[in-house]
């Protein structure tokens, strides 16, 4: 089974949305360059030196800038899949729609976004392998 491991949502200024987080909720946000596109990483449980979670079934999550030509920027959540090109494939079957092209994201893993049959828009991790 294939199970929900961090929540995206998209912002207009960085810093005011790292300053409302951090002070409403505790969280520690960690800023990314361009070289990352400008993502924010929000821990939002105790994490060990390399960012992963201590505390089963907590998830941590990711802002991202908003940007006029991507579509459907809303919360969402992103499921960690163990093939990314056969569950891309699953979704299309199921009557999903596919967001582009897979991307990689240095030290995580590749990504895709999709919209479900409700019009949810899901994204989709298979993360590198740590072994």
């Amino acid at each position: 089974m294939d199970s929900v491991v961090h929540f995206e949502m998209s912002y207009d200024e960085r810093e005011r949305m790292a300053k409302f987080y951090t002070e409403t909720f505790g969280w520690n946000m960690h800023m990314y360059g361009e070289e990352m596109g400008n993502y924010v990483v929000a821990h939002t449980t105790e994490t060990d030196a390399d960012g992963m979670i201590q505390k089963k079934g907590a998830i941590n999550g990711g802002f991202f800038p908003k940007k006029s030509d991507w579509p459907a920027q809303y919360p969402s959540v992103v499921i960690s899949v163990e093939d990314l090109q056969a569950s891309i494939e699953k979704v299309k079957e199921a009557g999903g729609e596919v967001l582009g092209e897979p991307m990689n994201i240095p030290g995580v893993g590749r990504y895709v976004s999709f919209i479900d049959t409700e019009g949810n828009r899901v994204s989709m991790l298979q993360p590198i392998s740590r072994d």
